[in-house]
């Protein structure tokens, strides 16, 4: 039996994915500590997993990236947040790991100084990433505005020019802070974002080809385990058996986003059609909506009991709706506002697994129109499905943990102090 202390953001959407990780591990009699939002401890714990919320200073930073008023400032504010959480979500860990000696531990990527820790302990240690990688490769177009894959010189063209003032732009906004905490620890700095993703023994990867660009040069350290379908065991609501028709399922974020447009839009869109929509508000009061004789809304809804039932998912692109949604085989639409979602966007699209929208053409007549279209994709989500079972989902991410357990430390790793 192992101790795995594991760590994540101040999000759910970080949270839930590595659940089914850590549930998989206690099965096979491991001892796991997980360190998380405050008010998700009486969960983890009903899990039968031992669990302590995250520093205060922590949890109390918000991802304020929705104050952007275009992309590039909310890269910004994005990177502030994670470089302001840093100082304290290392002291975090550092203290878990002091009190609790972990024979392994797994570190959420967007805790970038706890990251630091783990690798300053010389515990082995990896990280995980529910959302789309960063990392550049000449196979894939330069990360973040959710650009098509480069066809020919022009394309390729393209990614030369962007790739290196993104790359630059991100630099030198995260790794000041980075490397000043490194130092601290007796680490070498690291001179690019992807020299720093790439230093855990191993990532745990949620996402699979095809969703994912196929890669000649993924890092040894990645591990793509497909998608993280954890979700809190729910039963089906007691009105679904009343639905007689298909159902558009159609979600808000639960992170602060200007997204109510993609409820309210698609509330007026399918009025007319022969389907019933089901929304969710998550960061909107479910009051603001008006739905018709055909739609429902709620605040939250637990999405897996209803998943068999839904002929497409009308979302913002966040990670975990859509790979639930493409992992039961159901087709997508996204309307990205921000974030990674572009990206998202783009990937669905390019795997024919549903359709992208961009919101300022969001309205009535165009959702409409790309609900037909992405009911037409099933073939492709259902390729997508495939891909993610071939995976090995949370089983296979246990097994790379417990690898880690007996793995000799790689030196290259090791404080240089």
């Amino acid at each position: 039996m192992a101790r795995v202390l594991i760590y994540t953001s101040p999000a759910r959407g970080h949270l839930f994915p590595i659940l089914g990780v850590a549930t998989t591990l206690a099965a096979r009699g491991h001892d796991i500590e997980v360190v998380t939002l405050r008010d998700e401890v009486e969960r983890v714990r009903g899990l039968g997993l031992a669990a302590e919320p995250l520093a205060e200073e922590v949890e109390a930073r918000e991802l304020d990236d929705y104050k952007g008023r275009n992309p590039r400032e909310a890269l910004r504010l994005s990177i502030a947040t994670f470089a302001d959480r840093a100082p304290h979500d290392h002291a975090d860990l550092a203290a878990a790991l002091s009190g609790h000696r972990p024979d392994v531990v797994v570190v959420d990527n967007n805790s970038w100084g706890a990251l630091t820790a783990a690798e300053a302990s010389n515990v082995p240690w990896c990280s995980f990433q529910p959302y789309f990688t960063p990392l550049p490769s000449p196979d894939a177009p330069t990360f973040g505005p959710g650009l098509p894959l480069a066809k020919g010189p022009l394309g390729r063209l393209r990614d030369t020019v962007l790739r290196p003032i993104l790359t630059s732009m991100v630099g030198k906004l995260a790794l000041p802070p980075i490397n000043q905490l490194r130092v601290a620890d007796g680490l070498q700095p690291v001179n690019t974002m992807a020299e720093f993703l790439t230093r855990p023994d191993r990532t745990l990867y949620f996402t699979a080809e095809p969703l994912e660009y196929p890669r000649q040069d993924w890092p040894e350290s990645y591990e793509m385990v497909g998608a993280a379908t954890w979700s809190p065991p729910a039963e089906a609501p007691d009105w679904l058996d009343a639905i007689d028709r298909p159902i558009v399922l159609v979600t808000c974020s639960t992170e602060q986003q200007a997204d109510a447009a993609i409820l309210e839009t698609a509330l007026a869109a399918l009025s007319d059609e022969d389907v019933f929509v089901v929304g969710t508000g998550a960061a909107h009061d479910p009051a603001r909506f008006t739905p018709g004789d055909n739609a429902r809304v709620e605040r939250f809804l637990a999405h897996e009991p209803i998943m068999s039932r839904v002929a497409a998912v009308v979302c913002h692109g966040g990670m975990g709706i859509t790979q639930r949604a493409l992992s039961h085989g159901v087709p997508v639409c996204v309307v990205p506002y921000g974030r990674d979602q572009l990206e998202v966007a783009r990937r669905v699209e390019q795997a024919g697994a549903g359709v992208r929208l961009l919101p300022k053409h969001l309205n009535p007549q165009r959702l409409r129109e790309a609900v037909k279209r992405t009911r037409a994709c099933a073939e492709g989500a259902a390729r997508v499905a495939a891909g993610f079972q071939a995976a090995g989902g949370s089983e296979r991410a246990a097994d790379i943990v417990e690898s880690l357990v007996a793995a000799p430390l790689d030196p290259s790793n090791a404080t240089s102090g």
